[in-house]
């Protein structure tokens, strides 16, 4: 082969262009037949290290050409590639197995040696008032960090004092104590005089247009609350551990940075004075979740009746939306009392 044809040739090309003239010569060396083809030292290192990596030359790769190469068959290099893939594969296999075998030692019993306490979520259903009262005792003695509370409405006139001595004893020892309560609570004379004595005290207390339930939550590990939050004498949820726990929290949260500081509390919105005692009714009825047809059939009037209601009520609360109602409705206290049932 010319110098010239060689030459013209570049990437793999010069590789099997040089790979051919080694086979087809005995006892050159590597340097001897690459000069041959006139191709240059990077040239040469090139496919002196293409080869390599193919198995058609014996050499370490990225040896510097130089002897006489053992120049390979090409199938003899196939058969060498496929035979060493194969035992990386083996070799891979048998990693993955015994990975496999310390992971399912390390998910039996070291895993569940090295749990923290209280990580495991219990969750009970309790009936008896003088349980759920026992629980919120205890809880006094055994809160390491926080006390998070929310109230929907005022605190029984015999357990006053009892609240108040757990909050001294909590926040001497260094325990967060934050309290939550709806506007009108803070509107009670006596309520109002306890909230001050709570606060007093360095409880954190903040009221709130809307208080969705009753709830006590401590340590990001204990929770109680009503399974029906419209109905604050039923059973209670007694949950334990954070993965459930956390999720109460994130409410807790949300509402308390929507609430007001006691004793910081906005003036009352205007508005409201003027609706007539069927605009109320259709106001608590849609903030119920009853839609307008229900509205309709409970009030005995039309669908057509039911919009002109709800505009003279968006216009008496200077509300731009339904929510924007609903929500001016709420601090007002327009939506107080027994809420509606939808019909069946």
């Amino acid at each position: 082969m010319s110098k010239n044809a060689a030459g013209a040739r570049t990437g793999n090309e010069q590789a099997l262009a040089l790979y051919q003239e080694l086979r087809s010569t005995t006892g050159e060396s590597f340097d001897d037949v690459a000069h041959r083809l006139d191709l240059s030292k990077a040239e040469r290192e090139r496919c002196h290290e293409e080869l390599v990596a193919l198995g058609l030359i014996d050499g370490a790769r990225g040896q510097a050409p130089g002897g006489t190469p053992a120049v390979v068959a090409p199938d003899v290099a196939l058969l060498r590639l496929l035979q060493h893939e194969r035992e990386r594969l083996e070799s891979r296999l048998a990693e993955t197995s015994r990975a496999h075998t310390t992971l399912e030692t390390l998910a039996g019993p070291f895993l569940r040696a090295g749990m923290e306490p209280g990580s495991e979520v219990e969750v009970e259903i309790v009936e008896d008032p003088a349980r759920i009262g026992r629980e919120l005792a205890d809880l006094t003695n055994t809160v390491r960090t926080s006390v998070h509370s929310m109230l929907t409405g005022s605190v029984r006139r015999e357990e006053m004092s009892l609240e108040l001595a757990r909050d001294r004893d909590r926040v001497a020892r260094g325990v967060l104590v934050q309290a939550m309560y709806s506007h009108r609570v803070g509107q009670v004379p006596e309520m109002i005089q306890h909230l001050a004595e709570r606060t007093a005290l360095g409880v954190e207390v903040r009221l709130s247009a809307v208080v969705p339930m009753n709830m006590v939550l401590a340590d990001e590990n204990f929770a109680l609350l009503p399974t029906d939050p419209h109905d604050p004498n039923s059973a209670a949820i007694l949950a334990r551990g954070p993965g459930l726990v956390r999720s109460y929290r994130a409410l807790y949260d949300y509402c308390w940075h929507a609430a007001t500081p006691y004793g910081h509390e906005e003036p009352a919105e205007p508005g409201g004075d003027g609706l007539s005692e069927q605009q109320r009714a259709a106001l608590r009825m849609l903030a119920s979740g009853i839609k307008d047809e229900q509205v309709a059939r409970n009030l005995g009037v039309s669908l057509r009746t039911v919009s002109r209601l709800i505009s003279e009520v968006m216009q008496e609360l200077d509300a731009a939306s339904r929510f924007e109602a609903g929500v001016k409705a709420a601090r007002l206290g327009l939506l107080d009392g027994e809420p509606y049932e939808q019909s069946t």
